[in-house]
């Protein structure tokens, strides 16, 4: 899409740069996606010169401009990672280009990105422009389709996947209309060390649900906490209708349960 309102590029980009009529720029590629009349500059923060992944004792900082490419190929060992990176079905040239942080901040149901990060308990660090630091949880920060708790010239700059959960036993599942189509339902489990359970929605619902146990559950359980979930927070398009999405999410639900407990 040629953004034909936007007449200067910053790079790179600081956080006292920001005005009325910018937007932070990371890969482009959900940017770029559809006419955006309202912008003027774009703010280039892949010009930053972050270190896309950052390994420590607690677990591992993911830049926000860190491409799928990267996170794949420098998490590899971690399976959920490499699952979630796949459910792009993209091409070589999306993973080199689309980002960890665009992906999350384009709030989109399908985001696995977000998949990855709620299910992983991940904290999200938010710079607003006048640089002041606030954290988030990345279950907090999806608030709808499209919608995040982003205040005006705030940007991601990086979410930290703790330790503990990289380390977790998961068990993954995907469901589409069409074998290379985009994800209509996405459930990601992971087993706690004291027995429990906790299972994330997303791609059905229009933002993520999490929905912890604290011991195994039987089936009766996890069917009454999906139960709360409201029926208009199922996602209708193309992809699938609500009852159908509703459905597939409580197979694979269950399915989870039974693999994990």
């Amino acid at each position: 899409m040629d953004l034909n309102t936007v007449t200067e590029v910053i790079s790179p980009a600081a956080p006292g740069t920001w005005r009325p009529g910018d937007a932070w720029l990371g890969g482009g590629t959900a940017l770029f996606g559809e006419p955006r009349p309202h912008l003027n500059r774009l703010l280039d923060l892949t010009a930053a010169g972050w270190p896309s992944l950052t390994f420590r004792d607690d677990g591992v900082e993911v830049a926000a401009t860190c491409t799928v490419a990267e996170l794949a190929e420098g998490l590899t060992r971690y399976g959920i990672v490499r699952q979630c990176c796949h459910a792009f079905l993209a091409s070589f040239k999306i993973w080199n280009v689309a980002t960890v942080g665009g992906n999350l901040c384009a709030a989109l149901p399908a985001g696995p990105m977000i998949s990855l990060s709620v299910a992983l308990d991940a904290t999200l660090l938010l710079i607003g422009p006048d640089s002041t630091e606030r954290r988030v949880a990345t279950a907090d920060f999806v608030t709808g389709e499209g919608a995040t708790v982003l205040r005006d010239g705030e940007f991601l700059r990086s979410i930290h996947l703790p330790a503990g959960a990289l380390g977790a036993r998961t068990a993954y599942r995907r469901g589409s209309l069409h074998r290379h189509g985009r994800s209509a339902v996405l459930l990601i489990g992971r087993a706690e060390p004291a027995g429990g359970l906790t299972l994330t929605v997303t791609a059905a619902t229009r933002r993520p649900h999490v929905l912890r146990f604290a011991a195994a559950p039987q089936a009766a359980e996890v069917e009454a906490a999906l139960a709360a979930i409201p029926a208009e927070q199922y996602v209708d398009d193309v992809h699938g209708r609500p009852i159908w999405r509703q459905h597939l999410t409580r197979h694979y639900a269950e399915q989870i349960r039974a693999e994990l407990t």
